[in-house]
């Protein structure tokens, strides 16, 4: 079996598991998921199955959506809700029109520091196994992206309202440093009480299926129909055409002359493209190297 499986993936399982069970399920050992997701975060976790794998790395460099529920008022040592409460105080009155002046002052690059419940590794050691230890140490900031958030239902009326809202953001970004942040810029204690990935690698929650599903459709025999093709989770690499003859060196792994292939983009030394033969079957990933006017292979699919 060789494509994407576009699972929505369910509070309480890890990333980890969810691997787990469709390896099982498909009797599949090679499959690698394009982020990690939280145990108590839900929703898209693409799946690479078989030679797919191979586009992992280029999935998980594309930007990925999510919905958030901020709670203000209550500050906890993870970030979310699944930690130990720090602070909780009533909160003074918010209007709608503040609320969305702060989350605006947030799109673009921004600065983070990936909170101490994380994977990130310090003195080869995970954050998370330090803080399960009792342990805080400094975190170096990082540059991330929010392309957009967007402010969708607030409960102001309450002593510790909460918000929900959705952004657009790049590899990296942690939903719950930003939800803290937010509260921050507020003048609040926050936290992120729940979250719902709605986009990954371009994959939306439209194409997912549940684990139930996916055990019912691979029974029937009706699964692979519903695999997403590679080619489709890398459509922000540029594209190429090549000729019958070009087509058939690249199948070899050879290198190919740009004047035996089209595109709409530039030739830029360096730049990635993914190779198509005339009748529009994906071929592979090639790198354009301008000193031998020239694509060299890095990765062929077929």
């Amino acid at each position: 079996m060789d494509g994407i499986l576009a699972v929505w993936k369910p509070a309480g399982w890890t990333s980890h598991d969810v691997v787990a069970k469709v390896r099982r399920l498909l009797k599949l050992k090679r499959i690698g998921h394009t982020g990690t997701l939280d145990p108590m975060v839900t929703g898209v976790l693409p799946l690479c199955l078989g030679r797919s794998t191979r586009v992992v790395e280029y999935v998980q460099e594309r930007p990925k959506a999510y919905e958030a529920v901020l709670k203000l008022g209550v500050a906890t040592d993870t970030e979310d809700m699944t930690g130990e409460v720090l602070a909780s105080e009533p909160v003074r009155t918010l209007s709608r029109q503040e609320i969305e002046e702060v989350l605006r002052s947030f799109v673009g690059e921004i600065e983070q520091v990936p909170p101490m419940f994380s994977a990130v590794k310090v003195d080869g050691k995970r954050l998370y196994e330090l803080a399960r230890e009792g342990k805080t140490v400094e975190r170096k900031s990082r540059k991330v992206t929010i392309y957009r958030i967007d402010l969708g239902v607030c409960e102001l009326d309450m002593d510790q309202p909460e918000i929900t809202f959705a952004a657009e953001c790049s590899k990296g970004t942690y939903i719950r440093t930003l939800c803290v942040d937010i509260g921050k810029a507020l003048g609040v204690p926050a936290t992120m009480k729940s979250l719902t990935r709605t986009m990954s690698g371009g994959i939306t929650a439209k194409q997912c299926l549940t684990l139930e599903q996916i055990e019912e459709l691979q029974a029937s025999g009706e699964l692979e129909s519903r695999l997403v093709a590679p080619e489709l989770a890398i459509s922000h690499i540029p594209k190429v055409v090549v000729t019958e003859e070009a087509a058939l060196k690249a199948l070899r792994g050879q290198k190919l002359s740009l004047r035996s292939a089209t595109t709409d983009e530039p030739w830029v030394n360096g730049a990635l493209f993914r190779v198509t033969d005339t009748a529009g079957s994906f071929i592979g990933i090639f790198q354009c190297d301008m000193e031998i006017y020239g694509l060299r292979p890095v990765k062929v699919f077929s």
